[in-house]
């Protein structure tokens, strides 16, 4: 058998090459490290910013001046305060609230509920008034609870009168239905509509003098929300 003697031989297997473990003198073992600890770090910060937020008493719906406040009518929204001093303008969801708590202004619904925008039931001055309306000049839904504002459409006997009950302007604002008697309890053969209304004194006396200074004022009604 005849060798060729010109062709080299078969290429021996290169050696094995272990995987070697990084010494702690390697620089992608730290890299490693630092990568993790930015990580962990970060988390650690968004989860004490998402822990600054504070459950603050909001109205769930359209309140006005003398209503009395329940937690039935309140709805709790995280806010996040910049400074402590704006907190306590607000009840937290943590404050329990006086059983006879009433509201001295309005508040439209998904508002936070102020500290200012309150008293003692006792403490305010809000009158229950009157006030009868053509049964077409009243929404059919406005009932007790309905924030309402009230319009006075008629001429003036006196061309000057100044303040609120102008052209499109209301003489009544925000205001709360205390009660909204039906036409059967009320003045069904007149076709007119009683409606009992919670109104801060000051614009109680205001009204009055306003409804005085027309021959025949016409009320209208518009419900707000």
């Amino acid at each position: 058998m005849s060798r060729n003697l010109g062709s080299p031989g078969a290429a021996p297997p290169p050696p094995a090459v272990r995987a070697a473990t990084p010494g702690w003198r390697d620089p992608r073992l730290w890299i490693g490290i630092a990568i993790v600890a930015a990580s962990v770090v970060g988390g650690a910060r968004l989860l004490a910013a998402a822990d600054d937020t504070v459950s603050v008493w909001g109205v769930a719906a359209d309140m006005g001046a003398g209503d009395l406040v329940t937690e039935d009518d309140l709805v709790a929204h995280r806010v996040r305060f910049a400074d402590d001093a704006q907190l306590d303008r607000y009840f937290t969801s943590d404050d329990a609230l006086p059983a006879d708590l009433e509201l001295l202004r309005g508040i439209g619904e998904g508002e936070l509920l102020p500290r200012a925008a309150v008293g003692p039931a006792e403490q305010t001055d809000t009158l229950q008034v009157p006030i009868s309306v053509a049964a077409e000049r009243v929404p059919a839904s406005v009932g007790a609870g309905s924030v309402v504002d009230v319009f006075i459409v008629a001429r003036s006997t006196d061309p000057q009168a100044p303040g609120p009950g102008g052209p499109g302007e209301p003489a009544l604002q925000a205001v709360t239905v205390v009660a909204a008697p039906g036409l059967d309890d009320t003045f069904g053969a007149s076709g007119e509509r009683q409606l009992d209304l919670a109104v801060p004194e000051r614009d109680a006396q205001g009204f009055f003098e306003l409804l005085n200074s027309f021959d025949s004022p016409v009320l209208t009604v518009v419900r707000r929300g």
